[in-house]
């Protein structure tokens, strides 16, 4: 990967990081500082409320009367920070808590320029060279307006807060992103390190190298994938070696009637044969060329039906009358052994849905076995029978059986147990590997049922034509 993965991962991390900062920079300063003067002015409003109430009570003339109200307006200045006016309906300034202003007259003085809002911000009609945050609340008596108190607060005095507040909204936001490098180790952890491990497994088994395991043994997604490639190399593994032993049995049963053939050819030849006896050797040429083509055969339908998408011929046909003719075709096999065969079909005829030549050929692949290990004046039963939408068939002998141990590696190609190397000289060991293979393209099932001394007996089964399905439903 040249670490691609975690470059992206992590300068995501960092696009995040900034563009948060930034976020939060600019949002938490704007929002602070509205903050800030919204909750400064809504306090100076209020002061300025009470001072103005302060201020009406004691009111009983047209003048203000300042004897009461001036120490009032001085503590609440100085406890704001701010500037307090006292000002009469001509704008003039009768009372300022700095001193400096008394006598001043604002003459744009407008007290409707507050608006809805509690207060204003601005340089309040050009008198001041900084912003202030403004406040007025009229001072009444009698159901008339005739001053006004003011309170003045310099903006940069109200936001005095807002650095201190935002560091502390800094803070916490990089310990926030942070604790949020958690998430790159996690990332790290639990996805990185099993994707490179995931990567060096197939990279081993690109080249070749089969017997290396990913060694990552988690319950996640990533465990499965690991266990899925070892499985998948255990698979390849399996195939490698059943191709290389495929290759030495095919070339130890082509070998040998080629070597037959061969030293029976060259003893005709330079006369170790006379040639009285040649037609005898030649015959038992014949039978071993039968032998390699029967070979070449087998190994072709074999690849044929592992080719992916096997085309079937289905059709509905009579399985009996298939084993029947079956059967007859072996009369002149089973007559120098006295063999016999018993039918017992379940009803006259048992119609299925399957490619008929191919299970012709998975009989005659059956029978054929059977009559080869079976002694000399014994009986092959065949037997079919349905049950639900399945239609069962059966061939069943007396002969030498297959041991337990041998019995799920007989659909193995070549594969040959110690009892039958015997009695089969002339057997390719591909014969049950075509009948399974025939069956699972009909995603039918066979089973074997064996014991040593006593028999065999194959079931497989097939599907029952569709109106046959549905006849029973």
């Amino acid at each position: 990967m040249k670490r691609r993965l975690y470059a992206k991962f992590l300068g995501g991390y960092l696009i995040f990081f900034i563009l948060g900062f930034l976020v939060i920079a600019l949002f938490s300063a704007r929002l602070t500082e509205e903050f800030l003067i919204h909750t400064n002015g809504e306090q100076l409003y209020t002061e300025a409320s009470i001072l103005a109430e302060t201020c009406s009570s004691p009111y009983s003339g047209r003048d203000l009367d300042l004897s009461a109200a001036a120490p009032r307006i001085e503590a609440v200045a100085a406890y704001l920070g701010a500037s307090a006016w006292l000002m009469n309906r001509q704008g003039q300034i009768i009372f300022d808590t700095s001193g400096l202003d008394t006598g001043k007259v604002i003459e744009q003085f407008n007290p409707a320029d507050v608006g809805h809002s509690p207060y204003i911000i601005g340089n309040f009609y050009d008198h001041f060279r900084e912003d202030v945050i403004s406040v007025y609340a009229p001072v009444s008596g009698n159901y008339s307006i005739y001053g006004y108190v003011l309170l003045h607060l310099p903006v940069a005095r109200a936001l005095s807060l807002r650095d201190s507040i935002l560091n502390v909204i800094y803070i916490t936001g990089l310990i926030f992103f942070a604790l949020s490098m958690i998430l790159l180790l996690v990332f790290h952890r639990i996805v990185y390190r099993p994707l490179r491990k995931i990567t060096a497994a197939a990279n081993q088994f690109a080249d070749g190298h089969l017997e290396y395991r990913c060694p990552l043994h988690s319950e996640d997604e990533m465990g499965y994938l690991a266990r899925t490639l070892n499985f998948m190399a255990g698979e390849l593994s399996k195939m490698e070696e059943y191709q290389r032993k495929f290759i030495s049995n095919v070339s130890h049963d082509f070998r040998s009637p080629l070597t037959t053939i061969k030293g029976y050819l060259e003893a005709m030849i330079d006369g170790t044969i006379p040639p009285p006896l040649h037609e005898k050797y030649m015959k038992l040429v014949i039978t071993e060329t039968e032998r390699l083509t029967k070979l070449t055969q087998n190994t072709l339908a074999l690849q044929s039906l592992e080719s992916r998408g096997t085309y079937l011929e289905l059709s509905n046909f009579d399985i009996n009358q298939i084993v029947k003719n079956t059967a007859a075709a072996f009369e002149g096999a089973c007559l120098p052994k006295r063999i016999t065969f018993d039918l017992t079909f379940s009803s006259r005829s048992l119609m299925v849905r399957a490619d008929l030549s191919k299970i012709q050929q998975v009989l005659y692949n059956l029978i054929d076995n059977a009559i080869k290990f079976s002694h000399n004046g014994s009986v092959i039963w065949l037997e079919t029978s349905e049950r639900y939408d399945k239609v069962f068939v059966s061939v069943r002998d007396t002969g030498i059986g297959i041991p337990k141990e041998s019995q799920q590696k007989i659909w193995e190609r070549f594969y040959k147990t110690d009892l039958s190397r015997g009695k089969d000289k002339k057997g390719t060991g591909l014969g049950l590997s075509i009948v399974k293979e025939i069956l699972q393209a009909h995603a039918q099932t066979i089973d074997i049922i064996s014991t040593v001394g006593v028999g065999t007996e194959f079931i497989f089964t097939l599907q029952k034509p569709e109106e046959s399905r549905r006849s029973l439903s």
